[in-house]
């Protein structure tokens, strides 16, 4: 009974869009859904770089209907190396680990999937403004 996030950000780590659902979809269906709630919001993506478990011929066609113009690149682990910081995909783990560091979000306390989400949004509005108080 557990809970999955799924964020959108840009190449600076900041929240664009998330969702919260229960841990039981797969992650390309969860990217589907959070795909369909951007309804043209960002129309100057071009790029979207995504995680191997969003790969899939679904993913892409719920890309293709919401952002017409975006490419979708699945940024791949590596096979040889135990961990290698590949480009691109550090941006949204450093979010997460970011995110990770509040207190509310650090287990799964909520029970109610909104409630999640506006903790989640709470805490992304904190480094929003971390990073516009201190632009070092």
């Amino acid at each position: 009974m557990g809970k999955k996030r799924h964020i959108l950000v840009d190449t600076q780590g900041l929240l664009m869009q998330a969702i919260v659902h229960a841990a039981d979809i797969q992650d390309r269906d969860g990217g589907a859904v959070l795909m369909a709630t951007l309804f043209g919001a960002f129309p100057f993506l071009t790029r979207l770089f995504a995680d191997g478990g969003y790969r899939g011929p679904q993913f892409e066609a719920a890309v293709g209907r919401v952002l017409a113009r975006v490419t979708v690149e699945i940024v791949k682990r590596s096979d040889q190396a135990k961990f290698v910081v590949l480009p691109k995909r550090w941006i949204v783990e450093r979010t997460l680990a970011w995110l990770g560091r509040c207190r509310r979000l650090a287990k799964d306390w909520e029970c109610l999937n909104r409630r999640a989400l506006a903790f989640l949004r709470l805490a992304s509005i904190r480094l929003m403004l971390r990073k516009l108080c201190n632009p070092t």
